[in-house]
Formats: C-alpha cells, sequence, structure tokens
C-alpha cells in the first residue's frame, strides 16, 4: 500500500516522498512549493461538513489544478465528491442516492472542464451495497484498473470490519480497480486485510495523535513518525473484528 501524508502545511511536503495536499490550503497561494508525488484533495469534508455544499464550481476547481500540474509529479486530483455518512446527510439534507448522483455530477463536469488532468473518480456510499450500486452508475466511466476513490470511510476507523465490508463489496463488482482510502487512521492501517485491499491511503491522524497528547499537531517531524511506523513492516498485528476475520 502506498501512504500519502496529509499535511497543514504544503511547504512541509518537501520532507516526504508522498504527500496529501488540500486544495484548500493552496488556492489563494501564489509561490510553488518543494514537493516529490503528490495527490490534491477537494477539500470535500471541509466544503460540506461547514457550508453543506460546494463553494466553487468544478470549472474552478480545474482551472487551480492546471496551476498546480507543474509542481511535482502531481499524480491525482481528487474530484469532488459528496460523502454519505448520516451526519454528513444532515448538512445538505440529501439522500445517499443524491449524494451519488452529484458525486458523478460533478466527476463529469470536472472531467469535462479538465480532460488534461489525472483526475481520480470517488465511489460513494455507506452501505456496501450501495457502492455497488454507485459503481454501476459510473459504468464505462470507470476504466480497467483506474485509481479510484472510496470515500465514507474515515469516520469508520474504530471499527474494521464495516471498512472491510465495504471493499468487500467493491471487489465483487470490480476488483481490476485501485483503490484509495482517504482518512483511514492507524487503527485500521494496522489490519492487513484493510492495507491488502487498498492500492493507497492517506491520513492525518498524526495530527489529532500529537494534539491529544498535548504536542504540535502542525510539527512535520510528527507526520514523519507516523509514517515510520505506518511503513514499518512490524506494525502490523492480529486485530480481531466482529466479523470473526483477522488482520493477520
Amino acid at each position: 500500500m502506498r501512504f500519502f501524508v496529509g499535511l497543514h502545511q504544503p511547504s512541509d511536503a518537501q520532507h516526504f516522498e508522498r504527500a496529501f495536499v488540500s486544495i484548500n490550503r493552496i488556492r489563494n497561494r501564489r509561490s510553488s512549493f518543494e514537493v516529490s508525488n503528490w495527490i490534491m484533495d477537494s477539500g470535500a469534508f471541509t466544503e460540506l461538513e461547514r457550508h453543506g455544499q460546494y463553494r466553487h464550481p468544478p470549472e474552478a476547481y480545474a482551472a487551480e489544478a492546471r496551476r498546480w500540474m507543474g509542481n511535482g509529479k502531481l499524480l491525482r486530483v481528487v474530484a469532488q465528491d459528496y460523502m454519505c455518512e448520516p451526519f454528513m446527510l444532515s448538512k445538505t439534507g440529501l439522500s445517499v442516492e443524491d449524494h451519488q448522483d452529484l458525486t458523478i455530477e460533478r466527476y463529469d463536469a470536472l472531467v469535462a472542464a479538465g480532460p488534461d488532468l489525472p483526475i481520480m473518480p470517488v465511489l460513494q456510499g455507506y452501505d456496501p451495497r450501495e457502492y455497488i450500486e454507485h459503481i454501476r452508475q459510473y459504468g464505462d466511466r470507470l476504466t480497467p484498473n483506474m485509481w479510484v476513490g472510496v470515500g465514507s470511510v474515515c469516520k469508520r476507523n474504530a471499527e474494521p470490519h464495516a471498512i472491510l465490508a465495504v471493499l468487500d463489496a467493491i471487489r465483487s463488482e470490480r476488483d481490476d480497480l485501485r483503490l484509495h482510502g482517504f482518512g483511514v487512521k492507524s487503527t485500521s492501517l494496522q489490519c492487513r486485510p484493510i492495507r491488502e485491499g487498498f492500492y493507497s491511503a492517506d491520513s492525518m491522524a498524526w495530527s489529532f495523535a500529537a494534539r491529544m497528547a498535548g504536542r504540535n499537531a502542525n510539527d512535520w517531524r510528527e507526520a514523519r513518525a507516523f509514517r515510520d511506523r505506518i511503513e514499518n513492516p512490524g506494525y502490523l498485528r492480529p486485530v480481531q473484528m466482529s466479523l470473526g476475520l483477522e488482520a493477520a
């Protein structure tokens, strides 16, 4: 699994081989920043959690992404998806089906506005079966072996079996897709089936852990220590899950 370190400060990306940076951190930035391989996030969680909608249309997002294409190696631009957790639905007043439709609608608009951009589509749902339905809604937009995001999993890290159920459902429909997990925390990253199910993942769990321990939650060295733990083969350990499966 390829791990991308989520960062508050784009300038800290210089310390990592792979970084995950939100458009919200660079939208008003004028100067470039040193970075190797990175993924640009759409800032979906912040937009919907705080505003209940996107403040910037796909065309503006595409223009921003194009502005940063020459900065390091921008591997993917995450589409402007709509998360489907119950608390997020309460923010918009819409249904899971509505969020799935809007996710594809904005993906199509982003592709139309930026056909030259490496856009990452996102699968959405909450129940595992809803992810299967969303795959079918995407249809042939999801090309063979496509790198695809898996949304609405970051708040399920206390229950690895729930994330594994989503991954199993997706694989049952399209086992060729290379899946990216957004905001996957250490509880799940220690679980072997989950790590093997994701092609890549990102996390800013290091920041929360540092804050809870009374340390600097904005220190890139905290991120590096977390990254080192994640990438250490000894980090995996047996984790009993409610589905009767173990992590090793």
